[in-house]
């Protein structure tokens, strides 16, 4: 084996105990011990036969306390037979987990991160309802691992940390652990590199809450994935709860192990998805009252319409009105909002039509204006109907009953029904929420 694995998994190895056919070996944690198990035991086998025989049953001693010598052993179960080294069934529950720190670990979360401050609507409904669940009983609901998941900017962060702040609220005494992809990296190749991979392992056991962000940054790093799946692992059967977050789903992580990918699939995968505009504009008031920021209703609308992309990008248009307004000593009035929006995102024309619409929707679907608004029932119809009343509802001034009127006079109860129709299946079908999407970049071209 190379030098570097010999100094990590066998240098620290102490010998205990040999004693009738009994040959004990004590390790500093349980995950050391499973590593060796999983990963040389074949190697193992093979000395020990050559050492001691056929009689030979190995042992691991698992340190509990350093101080008082106290620790417990377990049987290894993976020497082979046709290596001649006997072996028992592992008794993994009679191992206690390794003595916690005494002091608490900081933390590393933003405290500005909240449920308080997370504005709640359907693009996130799923992913902080789970979060909900999980802050009030981290580790045992079946949302672990809670994988969240989506585009740059939509919230993931603030969530993330958000279950992290009321876990500590509801319970001070649990060990919270917010860390991004990178920095586990560089924290698992700093102890490789010298030597202190069973320091680092120890410490992440005692973890409550595991907070990983950002963990498609794993991708073709074969160490920290191995490492991080058993530290995964331990903290999943010690029911530890453990909250990752990535820019896209589990199916669609690339150079990440299958083991790992099955396990981030074990609870529930969670997307959060671009703001509607609904939510966009309770974000921007719930910012606005949170900064001190006094805007019309028609400027929030108008920002509502053209910022479209992330909650980021929200946050950082009003940002920028404040600086504004703030350095020319002025209100926040719609001049300076078109100014200022004008640098930042390509604005949207003022007026989408129903025609607009139709004929966007119409184009991506291969179906005519007249059979949308026709009594035609076939499927594909019916979907390019839905979309556009939806997109309407979305994008236009128009009423209700206006639109019902323009696609066949159809009646207010009508177009709501399809509306609240296809609102949901946008929250639960990608495919089509994709589609929608790109008609509305069409559109607000």
């Amino acid at each position: 084996m190379t030098p570097s694995a010999y100094q990590t998994w066998f240098a620290p190895i102490v010998p205990y105990k040999y004693e009738g056919d009994v040959l004990v070996l004590q390790v500093q944690s349980q995950f050391i011990a499973q590593y060796i198990e999983e990963n040389y035991i074949d190697l193992l086998a093979k000395v020990l036969f050559r050492v001691f025989g056929t009689s030979v049953r190995l042992q691991y001693r698992i340190v509990i306390d350093a101080t008082s010598d106290a620790g417990s052993t377990i049987p290894s179960n993976g020497a082979d037979t046709h290596m001649h080294v006997n072996s028992v069934k592992r008794e993994v529950q009679a191992a206690p987990a390794p003595a916690a720190p005494a002091a608490d670990v900081e933390s590393q979360l933003n405290h500005a991160y909240t449920f308080t401050t997370f504005v709640a609507g359907e693009p996130n409904k799923l992913a902080r309802t789970a979060g909900l669940a999980i802050a009030k009983q981290p580790g045992y609901t079946a949302f672990n691992p809670l994988f969240i998941y989506g585009g740059s900017g939509v919230g993931k962060t603030h969530l993330a940390n958000a279950i992290g702040n009321e876990v500590k609220a509801l319970d001070p005494s649990k060990r919270v652990l917010y860390v991004s992809a990178n920095t586990f990296k560089l924290q698992y190749q700093d102890a490789a590199a010298n030597n202190r991979i069973p320091d680092f392992l120890n410490f992440y056991q005692h973890i409550d809450v595991l907070i990983v962000d950002d963990i498609q940054y794993f991708s073709g790093l074969k160490g920290t994935q191995d490492t991080f799946f058993h530290i995964f692992n331990y903290l999943q059967q010690s029911h530890k709860q453990l909250i990752l977050t990535s820019d896209r789903s589990p199916l669609q992580l690339k150079d990440i192990e299958d083991r790992l990918l099955t396990r981030f699939k074990w609870g529930l995968s969670a997307e959060i998805v671009r703001p509607d505009y609904a939510l966009r504009k309770a974000i921007l008031r719930s910012k606005m009252e949170q900064d001190g920021i006094t805007m019309s209703d028609e400027i929030v609308e108008f920002i509502a319409t053209n910022v479209t992309q992330s909650v980021r990008d929200l946050e950082g248009v009003l940002a920028s009105l404040l600086a504004y307004a703030t350095l020319a000593d002025c209100e926040i009035d719609m001049k300076l909002t078109e100014q200022v929006l004008g640098r930042i995102v390509e604005l949207r024309p003022k007026h989408i039509s129903m025609g607009d619409v139709l004929g966007a929707v119409g184009e991506h679907f291969n179906v005519q204006e007249k059979t949308i608004i026709a009594q035609t029932r076939t499927r594909e119809v019916m979907i390019a109907r839905h979309v556009a009343i939806y997109l309407a509802k979305e994008l236009t001034d128009f009423s209700l009953a206006e639109i019902g009127n323009y696609l066949g006079h159809r009646t207010h109860a009508t177009i709501l029904h399809s509306f609240n129709l296809m609102k949901n299946q946008l929250s639960t079908d990608p495919v089509l929420r994709h589609q929608v999407n790109q008609i509305q970049s069409v559109l607000m071209r």
